[in-house]
């Protein structure tokens, strides 16, 4: 037995990323009544809205499904209140101390995960308890690790030296990247990317598209000094390489970003002065389609990819 599909309790093991302005309860049933793990991006969203999210999820879906939650938003401790008094059993925590809510969620009947982008924090993550680990790789969209750690080199690193189920995140859009991080060592997979050019996707259509026409080299990681991004180039992406050019301090490069760029851009559409976070998958992503559509192709072509890799001999 898949020790991602036993934990879980779902057919496959594919996990949905929880993706801030992509990830809403339309996006997270979808992939749950695919046989996937949908998971509502808690990040995007105010307490009541996401209780919103959660419970029209739990109308729309009768499998599992869980709330992604990144640990440097306001409003944490209301959070996950809610997602305890809506009886949600799976909890993703990112960007923070794993140490902060595990033991709580644990005492709670909650599976508790942790993304990490290295495998110094993987191993904190499995000391505070986490049941698994997501490891993410550079090529990943959105905040990212400051390592530069490919998903290559990073599943086999860290799944030699945990003792506890290990998803692979980061340049996964297809079958065949999940069964090559999968022989690198990982029970699972975490897809983003490719969701955001779903049509259950809450993403604004223009960014979809915006997504779906980019090509190798249309991304960029950058903002270190406040939280590594990667987005796609564009003119707010361009005015940020700019004021590099001039040796920014971190409060010109806050004053830059200002608030709400995200939601600009991927929410609302505005692809000039927009926060457009997507990972280098992009580059492979060529339609939008069901998210039913995309967790079946992956474990068909998974699938086909196993049985091609069987005939080979060196």
């Amino acid at each position: 037995m898949n020790t991602i599909k036993e934990l879980f309790g779902i057919k496959y093991p594919i996990v949905q990323g929880g993706m801030i302005w992509a990830s809403g309860w339309r996006l997270a049933s979808a992939v749950s009544n695919a046989g996937g793990l949908g998971l509502i991006g808690a990040g995007s969203m105010y307490p009541e809205v996401l209780r919103e999210h959660i419970q029209k999820c739990k109308k729309a879906t009768d499998k599992p499904f869980g709330v992604n939650v990144p640990m440097l938003y306001p409003n944490l401790e209301e959070i996950i209140e809610i997602i305890i008094e809506e009886g949600v059993k799976i909890v993703f925590t990112s960007a923070g101390n794993p140490k902060t809510y595990t033991s709580y969620l644990k005492e709670k009947g909650i599976t508790v995960v942790h993304v990490v982008s290295s495998l110094k924090f993987a191993l904190k993550a499995q000391a505070a308890g986490v049941d698994a680990i997501v490891a993410e790789g550079f090529e990943a969209g959105g905040h990212n690790g400051r390592d530069e750690t490919t998903t290559l080199a990073l599943i086999p690193m860290i799944s030699k030296e945990i003792e506890i189920p290990l998803i692979a995140a980061g340049g996964i859009a297809t079958g065949a990247a999940m069964y090559a991080v999968m022989a690198l060592g990982a029970n699972g997979v975490q897809v983003g990317s490719r969701f955001v050019a779903s049509d259950e996707a809450s993403s604004h259509i223009d960014f979809k598209n915006m997504v779906v026409e980019a090509k190798e080299g249309d991304t960029q990681l950058t903002l270190k000094e406040l939280a590594p991004v990667r987005m796609l180039k564009n003119k707010f992406y361009q005015d940020v390489a700019d004021l590099y050019v001039k040796g920014p301090s971190v409060e010109e490069l806050k004053e830059l970003l200002g608030r709400a760029r995200a939601k600009r851009g991927m929410f609302e559409g505005d692809l000039v002065e927009g926060e457009l976070e997507i990972g280098q998958v992009s580059g492979l992503i060529d339609d939008i389609k069901p998210a039913a559509d995309i967790v079946t192709d992956m474990i068909a072509e998974f699938n086909s990819t196993r049985k091609e890799m069987e005939k080979l001999s060196i």
